[in-house]
């Protein structure tokens, strides 16, 4: 079927463009104007077109998130779905979770922490969200495997064939590192970990483990950089540890992770009402200009009750003592561990404001929205259904000022946003939600809308209340398929899981094999993921590595 879109202002910046024009469909993909008549033809008349938007850290499948559900169950809605979707009604469902952001114009989401012991729980409730494609970022950093290749003093090769053997089995998209070194170190009583500190047992630092995937991410060629949650989360002084570790990478491709939780300069720790802490937005972003390498999610928080899910055990066990509500689960078992502690957002206090404010700074200030990604790291910072309030916020100075005047005047004690004239065009928020993140996953068909373009699209209403618009798309395309009109899904379709293409080592295999088996009873079968445990033949769908 030959689609046309017609006479809307078409957004892509990949193209320099932003003016009134046309986007042809056909077949599920962007092509060239043609001059036979369309068989469908959609007005887009007074409206905005872009492609659809990219998420890459949403924390939407696993245990975790998963034991999140059980601790608050009365944190998300549910959601109406057809059948196939069991679980629908459970607050936060993969329903839930494919619906809210198909509405908002998003067609991929990322999970960017699936431990390779738990990637077949991971994949198959990923295979669940409908509407989306969706992919998970392989966890390595904390397991003893790798570990002990690196105390044993092994090689690049060793520790290349067991990063490429653990995201073929579990089918990641690319590679995550979370405080590495950080759940070894916490069970052995470490309750704070820098860059350069040694972790008992193996003589490792955090820089030694996250040198070693960062080399190996680069040899086998994963188009997504290393994926970074650094450390000293959400402490004073936390840029310290995002700049040391920008740094390290010594100019190899490196993505931080929530780059608002790292951005806090360190004052005089006993000044009460404002965590001892203040804005250190200026120095990351200098930081950044200095790196080209580097790009970073921001991690925005909105105000309100959310979750907190981590598998950095170390700041979770810390963080419980702000648990709100007073209950939480810490988990200190093998590999990674991690926490899930409930947290209240108070859009009055000092502590509150100043994050948020924060974050927005962050994004105000990059000189290069494309290596600047908008996340909430759902749920951490807040529900990813805030986007649109984000985007309001960070397009429209008067709508931030209003909603400055209600918070804490610390904003303007701490941080430079009050000062900060830009407001965002339409061609940065593309940037930021559309070509940025495709850019950054290797996907080169994703974020943009020239011809070979897969046919996701959004079309939004052109309206002054950007929070409206953009929380309700006009319609979404999703492979050239209308899936939502005015906010309501309307095609309940599957989409794919995106899983990167790496080749592993007969070697490392049969080593894999042995360790897991005297380390659990099970070899690698039992941890690997089969095209057999899912209902359907064709969930995932490969991508390639760099050359």
């Amino acid at each position: 079927m030959l689609i046309l879109i017609k006479g809307g202002r078409v957004v892509d910046p990949t193209a320099n463009r932003d003016g009134v024009g046309d986007v042809w469909i056909e077949y599920g993909r962007v092509v060239a104007p043609s001059e036979r008549k369309p068989d469908k033809t959609i007005d887009a008349g007074g409206c905005v077109v872009m492609a659809g938007g990219v998420e890459v850290h949403s924390h939407i499948a696993g245990g975790n998130v998963v034991m999140s559900r059980l601790l608050l169950p009365d944190l998300y809605a549910s959601e109406a779905a057809p059948e196939g979707h069991p679980f629908a009604h459970a607050g936060g469902s993969a329903a839930w979770i494919g619906a809210n952001y198909a509405r908002m114009g998003y067609t991929i989401a990322v999970e960017p922490a699936m431990p390779p012991t738990n990637a077949l729980a991971t994949q198959l409730e990923l295979a669940d969200i409908p509407l989306l494609d969706r992919g998970a970022l392989t966890v390595m950093g904390n397991d003893d495997q790798l570990l002990d290749l690196l105390r044993q003093r092994e090689g690049k090769a060793a520790v290349r064939d067991l990063v490429a053997l653990s995201v073929a089995t579990s089918r990641g998209l690319g590679v995550k590192c979370i405080n590495a070194g950080g759940a070894s170190a916490f069970k052995d009583g470490m309750l704070n970990l820098s860059l350069d500190e040694e972790i008992p047992v193996y003589g490792l630092t955090t820089r030694k483990i996250m040198n070693a995937l960062l080399d190996a991410v680069e040899e086998i060629g994963v188009p997504h950089p290393l994926h970074v949650h650094a450390n000293n989360l959400g402490i004073p002084g936390a840029d310290d540890s995002f700049v040391a570790t920008m740094e390290a990478a010594e100019g190899r491709r490196i993505h931080f992770a929530h780059a608002q939780f790292y951005a806090y300069g360190a004052v005089d720790p006993a000044n009460p009402g404002t965590g001892g802490f203040r804005s250190a937005a200026e120095r990351i972003t200098e930081a950044m200009e200095r790196h080209p390498n580097a790009t970073f999610d921001v991690g925005q928080i909105a105000f309100g009750q959310t979750v907190t899910i981590s598998l950095d055990v170390i700041r979770q066990f810390a963080g419980r003592k702000g648990a709100n509500p007073k209950k939480w689960i810490i988990t200190a078992g093998d590999a990674e561990g991690g926490g899930i502690v409930p947290f209240l957002y108070k859009p009055r206090g000092p502590v509150s404001s100043l994050q948020w404010a924060i974050g927005l700074e962050l994004m105000l200030l990059s000189g290069d929205p494309e290596r600047t990604i908008l996340t909430t790291d759902h749920p951490n910072g807040g529900p990813f259904t805030e986007y649109p309030r984000i985007i309001h916020l960070l397009m429209d100075k008067e709508e931030r000022d209003r909603e400055i005047a209600g918070l804490h005047k610390v904003i303007a004690e701490r941080s430079g946003l009050c000062g900060i004239e830009r407001e965002y065009s339409f061609s940065e928020i593309a940037q930021l939600t559309r070509s940025g993140p495709a850019k950054l996953l290797g996907l080169a068909d994703r974020g943009h809308l020239r011809e070979g373009a897969r046919a996701d699209v959004a079309i939004y209403r052109d309206d002054r209340n950007r929070t409206a618009m953009f929380a309700r798309a006009r319609l979404v395309l999703k492979d050239g398929h209308v899936i939502v009109e005015d906010g309501e899904i309307v095609n309940w379709r599957s989409g794919r899981t995106l899983e990167l293409t790496v080749e592993s080592d007969k070697a490392m295999e049969t080593r894999t094999d042995a360790y897991l088996d005297a380390r659990f009873g099970a070899g690698l079968d039992s941890f690997t993921v089969p095209d057999e445990a899912f209902l359907v033949s064709d969930v995932f769908e490969d991508v390639a590595c760099r050359a």
